[in-house]
């Protein structure tokens, strides 16, 4: 059996962030992912080019039921903070509009900013790890993986939502919210595209690749950006956005 202070499982945006983090305050880490490769969402993240932060982020940009959480959060590490960091990996970025920035190249560009990060300060990755079972202990906690057994200190889990099951997001996180007796809330999609499957489904197709400029309204909460016709319905930022707050019916 192998032991170390901190285990993260997952290693996308979150774990890695975590991952430098934890090891750059001098902790041992291990960062643990099932899938072949790390980041996997970043870098399909801005159609490739990874829209990494926004000048204009604030707590009431973030949907939460816990509001004062976002507020904490933000005040500890701010945009400026990844800003900064970008800046220090040099890696060439420019504004598109209303403060969204996104890299002059490709999206892997801030995934090896990541993964530099974490190699400088120690952190050993591990890929294609799969988590076959986890035990609380009296101190700390008791892994079963395709590692073999791992014994930890501290335990992350940054293993996201259920956002895109080809990139291999599951539902691993919320079980072991369960196993460990969080009280977990109904899920549903949000930040998504519309799929149209009645008489418009036509028209969305015929328009499919044009982006216009719109102001969309839905219970109450408006967004004016883009909006983009695809072949399966409407997507760009405003439908994003506006999204969270549709509800069915």
């Amino acid at each position: 059996m192998r032991s170390t202070q901190v285990v993260i499982i997952g290693a996308g945006a979150a774990g890695l962030m975590c991952a430098l983090t934890a090891a750059g305050r001098g902790r041992q880490v291990l960062l643990l992912d099932h899938a072949n490769k790390a980041g996997k969402k970043i870098l399909m993240s801005g159609g490739g080019r990874c829209n990494f932060t926004n000048m204009y982020t604030e707590p009431a940009n973030f949907l939460s039921q816990n509001p004062h959480f976002c507020k904490s959060a933000l005040a500890r590490y701010t945009q400026w903070d990844f800003i900064g960091l970008v800046a220090k990996h040099g890696v060439p970025y420019h504004e598109k509009k209303l403060g969204q920035l996104f890299c002059d190249n490709k999206s892997s560009d801030i995934l090896g900013m990541l993964l530099d990060e974490c190699d400088q300060v120690g952190v050993e990755l591990r890929l294609d790890t799969s988590i076959q079972q986890i035990e609380k202990m009296e101190s700390g906690y008791l892994l079963q993986t395709t590692l073999g057994a791992v014994q930890c200190q501290s335990l992350v889990i940054a293993t996201g939502g259920l956002s895109i099951p080809t990139l291999g997001a599951t539902g691993f996180g919320y079980q072991v919210a369960k196993q460990f007796g969080h009280e977990l809330l109904p899920t549903r999609a949000g930040l998504v595209p519309f799929t149209i499957t009645d008489q418009l489904k036509e028209l969305c197709s015929e328009l499919s690749g044009t982006s216009v400029d719109c102001l969309v309204s839905c219970n109450e909460q408006s967004f004016r950006e883009n909006i983009l016709f695809t072949h399966r319905g409407l997507s760009g930022p405003a439908i994003l956005q506006i999204s969270s707050y549709w509800q069915p019916g």
